[in-house]
């Protein structure tokens, strides 16, 4: 949700795919609009009204779904989620539309320094919470079926000697 965060400061109108509507309260108290992609209706009603998508999820995903969503000639998707399985482009989509698909990984020293700066000159900060090691799996289990919320897990590294 820190790209939630950050567009929001940033001034940006901010809507969030998720597979289901159970964030939907999450999304409305960040000031943003949640989408289930399993809502067909859902997904039809933001056809070419999007400019960026920033996709952060780092699990295979159908992005098909998704590229409709943006804006014909501007509209653009970029992926920040590292996924080992390639995706499937509807190439006549892109082709037809002038939608664009873009990847991402850390932008150096410098940028990252200004993203620090911008979170800490707008108060943008994530949601965690600290864990021990040995509940790990039992987070990532909640990452996995979407049901952790917003937050991310840091594991308390002196709880690794209890293991």
């Amino acid at each position: 949700m820190m790209a939630v965060k950050i567009a929001k400061a940033m001034g940006a109108k901010v809507s969030i795919f998720s597979r289901s509507d159970a964030k939907k309260d999450q999304a409305a108290s960040l000031g943003a609009e949640l989408v289930a992609t399993s809502d067909p209706a859902a997904m039809a009603a933001m056809a070419r009204t999007l400019d960026v998508i920033v996709d952060t999820v780092s699990d295979f995903h159908d992005i098909a779904s998704l590229i409709t969503t943006l804006k014909p000639v501007t509209g653009t998707l970029v992926l920040l989620g590292g996924v080992s399985k390639p995706y499937e482009l509807p190439a006549f989509g892109l082709l037809f539309s002038g939608t664009r698909v873009e990847g991402s990984m850390i932008g150096g020293c410098d940028l990252t320094q200004e993203m620090l700066d911008f979170c800490h000159a707008n108060k943008v900060a994530p949601d965690f919470e600290i864990i021990a090691a040995k509940d790990a799996e039992a987070a990532l289990h909640k990452l996995h079926e979407g049901v952790a919320g917003a937050k991310r897990f840091v594991i308390k590294i002196d709880t690794l000697k209890e293991m």
